[in-house]
């Protein structure tokens, strides 16, 4: 019996979520598998490798945007999944942010993040 969750994310760029996991001090991997409990594993897109026997993948989906996929009470053993989603969700969106800017044309700019 497979422990791996599906969880739809609305995250669409593999680049800035490869950039953004980084940025948190996580090791990325493109095209390989999730680890999972005792053994498991499962293809990916885009892998955070994670300290322990379990990590985090990204596979696109249909639609365009990714499905998180994870041994979710493995991860959790060694990393707050809340926190970690949390945190990649902001960096993600900062750096999409940054990304339109620079896109426009302009070279520098400052994003403020501003919780409610």
């Amino acid at each position: 019996m497979s422990h791996f969750r599906t969880l739809r994310t609305k995250l669409t760029n593999a680049e800035i979520l490869k950039a953004s996991l980084k940025e948190l001090g996580i090791h990325v991997q493109t095209d390989t598998y999730v680890r999972g409990y005792s053994g498991q594993r499962v293809r990916a897109d885009i892998v955070a490798v994670l300290e322990g026997e379990q990590d985090i993948g990204w596979c696109r989906n249909a639609n365009g945007s990714f499905d998180m996929i994870a041994d979710l009470p493995g991860v959790g053993r060694k990393k707050n999944v809340a926190e970690l989603t949390n945190a990649l969700n902001q960096k993600y969106a900062i750096n999409q942010a940054l990304a339109q800017v620079k896109q426009r044309g302009l070279q520098t700019a400052n994003v403020k993040l501003v919780l409610q």
